[in-house]
Parts: structure tokens; sequence; C-alpha cells
């Protein structure tokens, strides 16, 4: 997978966090759980935008962790939702199995590009 085909995956990633988070109720767990989830599943894609950008292969590094820590948040607060009955699994499993997915890529980028160093 190429930059800008991640790039394309990492938007549709967040803009499927919007729709979800959209849909949770309109309860406190919902508003706290779907605000943490709103703001790590959208900085996926904007810190992988600004990894691609970065100056340096140290900063490319540092900013590639930032994306794969705030993947992995998403992917926790996605469970959270589903384990607390704030929204069924079923209608979050298709988006926690990207979220997997993205972290698997960004753990071995990370990897990858340490071993360049």
């Amino acid at each position: 997978m190429n930059k800008d085909e991640l790039k394309k995956r990492t938007k549709a990633f967040a803009l499927r966090i919007i729709k979800l988070v959209n849909a949770l109720p309109n309860n406190q767990a919902g508003k706290v759980f779907g605000n943490q989830l709103l703001r790590a599943g959208t900085s996926v894609g904007a810190n992988y935008r600004a990894a691609c950008r970065a100056k340096s292969k140290a900063d490319f590094i540092y900013k590639v962790n930032i994306v794969e820590e705030e993947v992995d948040e998403s992917a926790f607060w996605l469970e959270i939702i589903a384990e607390s009955g704030l929204m069924p699994k079923s209608k979050i499993e298709s988006l926690l199995k990207e979220a997997d997915e993205l972290t698997a890529i960004f753990v071995s980028t990370n990897k990858t590009a340490k071993l360049k160093k």
C-alpha cells in the first residue's frame, strides 16, 4: 500500500468514525466516549499526513508513533462503546477491524523506519 492509498484509507476511517459518533445515544456516556473517539479517530489521518511531510527520518518516526497511538486509542474507545452497550458490537465490528488493521500497518511502518535509521 502506497502513501496515497494510506492517506485515503485513514481519511475514510475518520469519516466512518464521524458517522458512528453521530449515531451514538445523546446521553453522558455517549457524549464523553464519542468525543474521545472523535478526537482519536479523526487525528489518525491528520497525523499520517503530517508524517508524510516529515522533515527527517527521526521526525517521520516520531509522527508515525503518534498515528499508531491514536489508532490504538480509537480501537479502545470502540471496544468501550460496544462493551458498555452504547451501540451493538455488530455495528462496530468492521470499524474495529479497520482500527486493528491500521494499528498493524503503523506498527510495521514504525519498525521498518527504525531499522532503516
